[in-house]
């Protein structure tokens, strides 16, 4: 996922119950749909980062010697400035960009 053309919104914002159970008739389960997305992304997103790190990381046995890398220190801080993961897959919800499968409830009789 390219996070550099996340559209969604840096702080939290009221949203209008009406419009975001539109497509699943269920609040519970538009909640459900965010959450497993947003779970998803928050784990990409930790993935991501992490292998950008691990290419400065440094296996020394000496504890005295802390390098500074700055090229480190801007791609945490470009993580640490993206939208959550919730707000990101809320955005991508409304923009109808997320594909969820209903399950049918079977009765056996």
């Amino acid at each position: 996922m390219d996070f550099k053309k996340v559209s969604a919104p840096l702080t939290t914002t009221t949203q209008d119950f009406s419009v975001l159970d539109k497509d699943t008739g269920n609040i519970y389960e538009t909640v459900r749909i965010i959450a497993k997305r947003s779970n998803k992304i928050g784990q990409d997103m930790k993935q991501e980062l992490n292998r950008k790190l691990e290419e400065f990381a440094y296996y020394t046995d000496n504890l005295e010697e802390v390098f500074e890398n700055r090229e480190q220190i801007e791609i945490s801080k470009f993580y640490e400035r993206l939208p959550k993961p919730a707000l990101i897959a809320l955005q991508e919800f409304l923009d109808n960009k997320i594909y969820y499968k209903k399950e049918q409830d079977q009765e056996e009789a």
